[in-house]
């Protein structure tokens, strides 16, 4: 049994311990979900490339936000909902399956920050100095921030799995709904010590960087505001900041659960309840904050779907 469970390719997912009873509702709440995240995130995302007065800077990199969502649901709900179905016995995964599916479990952690923080920087330009704004958010700016915040998740990401599957593996049960960096490390039976400092590292700065941007950033806005009488300037700020600040609270506090829960193992049943909301929470109200904040894409939409409905003769 030693021979077959020492770095066995194969491994078997707890999956989410539900009663018999909740089994399809609980499957029906998260089906419905992921169909309204794709949905609406799909749905946003061709809006705002397929109308030209909606190619600014703001609602550019506003669609980094649907696109990981998009990626990050269809990485572990598919999966999920599956194994929902199917007996503990045969939840089984690839190790290598496991391994990309915690990459890309990370990157949607990682890149809700960053990408939220070069919104912040967008929305700091255009209250703060919104005489230079238009000749700094260039078509290119948009391209390096976009580059910018997708690369540094990447690499940070790519040193936490790098330092994970370099390690013998001695069990196969993945103790979670799906896979992430922390279950795979905690496979192995060799010191982890330096998975452990890197991961509180890689925390600390991710959310260091995050809070720090933001909190300089309203800092900064609420100054501005203050300082001037113009009310039309101070009502379109209130109004696109606190659509982006919702979007990251949200984001924020649900990922801050999913780690304070990590390090507590007696409420596993929470933590694990708590990293789906994680995914399916902020991609399903990431739209609704943006479109019924943004006039411009609620009049799109609503031309849109006009045109569907009485299209012209």
């Amino acid at each position: 049994m030693e021979n077959y469970t020492y770095n066995s390719y194969t491994l078997q997912l707890e999956g989410l311990i539900v009663s018999q009873e909740s089994t399809y509702p609980v499957f029906l709440f998260v089906f419905f979900s992921y169909l309204f995240i794709i949905v609406t995130n799909v749905g946003i995302t061709v809006l705002v490339f397929n109308e030209k007065n909606l190619h600014q800077p703001m609602y550019l990199l506003f669609c980094n936000l649907p696109l990981n969502d998009v990626l990050g649901n269809s990485n572990m709900v598919p999966r999920l909902l599956l194994d929902m179905l199917r007996p503990p016995s045969e939840r089984i995964i690839s190790y290598y399956e496991c391994v990309v599916q915690a990459f890309v479990s990370h990157m949607f952690g990682t890149a809700s920050h960053t990408v939220l923080m070069i919104m912040a920087f967008d929305r700091y330009l255009a209250i703060c100095n919104p005489l230079r704004y238009a000749s700094i958010m260039t078509n290119k700016m948009v391209i390096k921030l976009t580059v910018s915040a997708w690369g540094v998740a990447l690499v940070m990401v790519g040193i936490l799995l790098g330092l994970t599957i370099r390690l013998n593996r001695c069990t196969t049960m993945i103790q979670n709904p799906y896979c992430d960096n922390a279950s795979l490390f905690k496979l192995s039976c060799e010191d982890v010590f330096i998975n452990n400092i890197y991961g509180l590292a890689y925390t600390v700065v991710l959310l260091t960087s995050s809070i720090g941007c933001m909190v300089l950033t309203y800092i900064n806005i609420a100054v501005v505001c203050l300082m001037s009488n113009n009310k039309s300037l101070n009502s379109k700020a209130l109004k696109t900041c606190s659509t982006h600040l919702f979007a990251y609270l949200i984001m924020l506090l649900s990922g801050t659960v999913v780690i304070i829960l990590h390090r507590f193992p007696q409420y596993s049943d929470y933590r694990k309840l708590t990293v789906i909301l994680f995914h399916i929470v902020p991609g399903s109200l990431n739209p609704i904050i943006y479109g019924l904040q943004s006039k411009e894409i609620q009049k799109f939409f609503f031309k849109f779907m006009s045109n569907k409905a009485f299209p012209l003769s």
